[in-house]
């Protein structure tokens, strides 16, 4: 190659990926199996490479790490690397091509996807389909913060919204200027904070190909698109196609301009993030990073160096190789110093606690090193602690008091007792008295349980109730995809109806639902949309859905007002009183001073056998110091037929009623102020309804 046209200096091995020095750029890339690597340099929006440059292994190699600096390389420039060695994926398993553009796995943001949907064509003199043409962006970090600092909510006064970016604002219902994007999401804070949320889990944000081409569409006969994102190829880059301009790094700047306005509003930012496996798939899908830089390092192979799929996606990341341990930690701390996000949620987590051969460790060190960070010291740390191929760790991912799990037992529980089945009493108490079978062994609390009754993956609420089965036609798998385990009841109808008594079952037992989650022990996530009944139509596996099925209508907010309503008074409910957001599990108390006491229907003791299908129980606040919160009496009917409840006594004041689900709106939830005491022989609750009532001091 004839005289760069830019200074070539040695460079240092580290930090990873691409860092500044004065008017210095240095990049810095691992692979221990490489013979030979060269630095690809291009114009924005060329095909043809501008520079590209082979590293001298005796100047530009510490151990296992290539390196250069190059002086004056224009910001903004792209860039990837080409590696050599050998290809014998079945025996050595290594898999370097030549020729082959990889992406540095640090890069901060990916050029030419801005346009979701859409890979911008390049322009150039020849035409190299050995190249892939997204490439890492050269530019420094700058964004005024304006003084952002994290918001630290407890985890216990922490209310979860999970959400996709894209799907939030895309519908034309949004009313914002701009859809489907970070900015987006920004023009719906005042929504968010009128509903009273502490953080958004956003679905995952960093780099994915959507346009993978794998089922059409029946109807149409059009290629899905990968509308979740489960299928990272970066990690550290935002998504471009979320950003309004997401050319030359502006999706970063546009990231943390939500991320920062969302703080000023009180509320916090979770990422799901999956390192668990990548885009890349199996042998026989596109090569874009990890594979070809260093294949037996980054994934967990097989006996014959197949790609072992604990993740049900082609492909599993080495999570417990020292190694690909410290990517993931600079990856974490990276979202946390310089993104400025609050939390991450793992997607099936279990997968942090497979070793390099793929067993299950009992104590993993990718998943102590995470809770252990002291970078991450006052992140959220959440678990979805099972697996694709049968491990399930709800209660015994981690006994480290940091680590947070998906309560997959809390969702089951509720839906069983609220599809009216046998032996479902008793399994409730436990999750409403926050899941001790699942965390006090451990000597964690109740709020080491994320409770929900939906997420993404799964029904909708409103489908919930309205379909007995899955139907997911649309995406092209013939109805065999998602779970067919689901603990529905359509309440008398399949899908949509016009009938009365069917819609107005429906709605009751979506806001007693509702009332469990959020008045129970643990903390409550609930999915977009729920608080205003949205759904997919029955479809429980929307991963390939990128249109109005899986987009907010935000005409349901308004059509379901009284509902989104009821959620509002929920929350504002929960974090008005300390009593549902306790530190500790219930003490057993032999004074008669219990903190919670299940109380039966007639007064007499709760009944746990098979056949009951009512539940009640009294909150008492019994603090020693600080304010004393009022007691709640909750009585929940799980069958078709009323249930008359005797009431207790009260040492002082009396019984106001807050919440019947039984009621139109505004009825079914008055406010606190608003309560009228209520006859003090007793409270009728209708079938699948839930009561709650307040003690007032004074006289009635």
């Amino acid at each position: 190659m004839n005289r760069l046209p830019l200074d070539v200096h040695q460079g240092v091995a580290l930090p990873l990926g691409v860092s500044f020095q004065a008017n210095r750029v240095n990049f810095a890339l691992f692979s221990r199996h490489a013979e030979a690597v060269s630095l690809v340099l291009f114009e924005p929006g060329i095909t043809d490479a501008w520079i590209e440059v082979e590293l001298d292994y005796k100047v530009n190699k510490t151990g296992d790490i290539w390196h250069i600096m190059l002086s004056d390389v224009p910001y903004g420039t792209e860039y990837g690397y080409r590696l050599v060695g050998p290809y014998d994926p079945h025996d050595s398993g290594h898999c370097y091509r030549p020729g082959q553009l990889v992406l540095d796995p640090y890069s901060h943001s990916l050029s030419n996807a801005e346009v979701w949907g859409e890979e911008r064509k390049l322009k150039g003199r020849t035409k190299c389909g050995r190249d892939f043409i997204r490439r890492g962006i050269i530019k420094p970090s700058s964004f005024d913060w304006q003084g952002d600092r994290p918001l630290n909510i407890l985890l216990k006064d922490s209310i979860i919204y999970e959400m996709h970016v894209r799907g939030f604002t895309q519908h034309q219902s949004s009313g914002v200027k701009n859809p489907g994007t970070y900015r987006g999401v920004i023009e719906k804070i005042p929504y968010l904070k009128k509903l009273g949320v502490t953080a958004v889990e956003l679905m995952p944000v960093t780099e994915f190909v959507e346009s993978e081409k794998l089922f059409k569409d029946p109807q149409t006969g059009e290629y899905l698109k990968n509308y979740w994102g489960y299928n990272p190829i970066c990690f550290f880059a935002p998504k471009a196609s979320y950003a309004v301009d997401g050319t030359a790094g502006n999706q970063v700047n546009e990231f943390k301009e939500m991320v920062r306005e969302l703080h000023k509003a009180g509320i916090e930012v979770i990422l799901d993030v999956v390192f668990n496996h990548t885009g890349e798939g199996d042998y026989n899908g596109t090569t874009y990073s990890f594979r070809g830089i260093d294949n037996v390092i980054y994934y967990i192979l097989g006996p014959n160096k197949e790609y072992m799929n604990y993740s049900g996606c082609g492909n599993t990341i080495n999570c417990n190789h020292p190694l690909v341990r410290n990517f993931i930690m600079d990856c974490l701390r990276y979202w946390v110093m310089e993104m400025h996000v609050d939390g991450f949620r793992f997607d099936l987590a279990s997968i942090l606690g497979r070793s390099p051969s793929g067993e299950v460790l009992m104590n993993p060190p990718m998943v102590e090193q995470i809770a252990e960070d002291p970078v991450l010291a006052n992140t959220k740390i959440i678990a979805e602690a099972w697996d694709a191929a049968g491990v399930y760790q709800v209660g015994s991912f981690s006994t480290h008091k940091r680590w947070a799990e998906w309560n997959g037992k809390f969702r089951d529980d509720v839906r069983s007792f609220m599809c009216g089945q046998e032996g479902s009493v008793a399994d409730l108490a436990t999750r409403i008295a926050g899941s001790s079978d699942l965390y006090q062994w451990s000597s964690r609390t109740p709020y080491n349980s994320i409770n929900f009754i939906t997420s993404h993956d799964g029904f909708t609420l409103a489908d919930l109730v309205s379909y007995n089965g899955k139907h997911n036609e649309r995406n092209g798998e013939e109805n065999r995809d998602g779970d067919n385990h689901n603990i529905s009841w359509n309440s008398g109808v399949e899908g949509q109806t016009d009938v009365a008594e069917v819609l107005v079952l429906r709605k009751r037992r979506v806001k007693t639902m509702a009332v469990l989650l959020m008045l129970s022990q643990g903390v409550p996530m609930l999915v977009a949309g729920d608080e205003f009944g949205r759904s997919q139509q029955g479809n429980n596996n929307g991963w390939c859905q990128d249109n109005e099925l899986s987009w907010l209508n935000w005409q349901d907010a308004k059509y379901n007002s009284g509902l989104r309503l009821f959620f509002t008074k929920l929350i504002a409910l929960r974090k008005g009183h300390k009593i549902f957001r306790r530190c500790d599990f219930f003490a057993d108390d032999s004074a008669g001073r219990e903190e919670i006491i299940w109380w039966g229907a007639q007064g007499e003791e709760q009944r746990w056998d098979s056949d009951a299908r009512s539940l009640g129980f009294i909150l008492q606040d019994r603090a020693v110091q600080g304010p004393v919160d009022n007691d709640f009496l909750v009585m929940v009917n799980g069958g078709l037929d009323s249930t008359f409840f005797t009431l207790p006594p009260l040492e002082t004041g009396h019984w106001c009623r807050l919440i019947n689900t039984g009621l139109k709106h505004p009825a079914d939830f008055v406010e606190e102020c608003k309560a009228l005491p209520v006859a003090k022989s007793g409270v009728t609750v209708a079938g699948m309804v839930v009561v709650v009532l307040m003690s007032k001091r004074g006289k009635a």
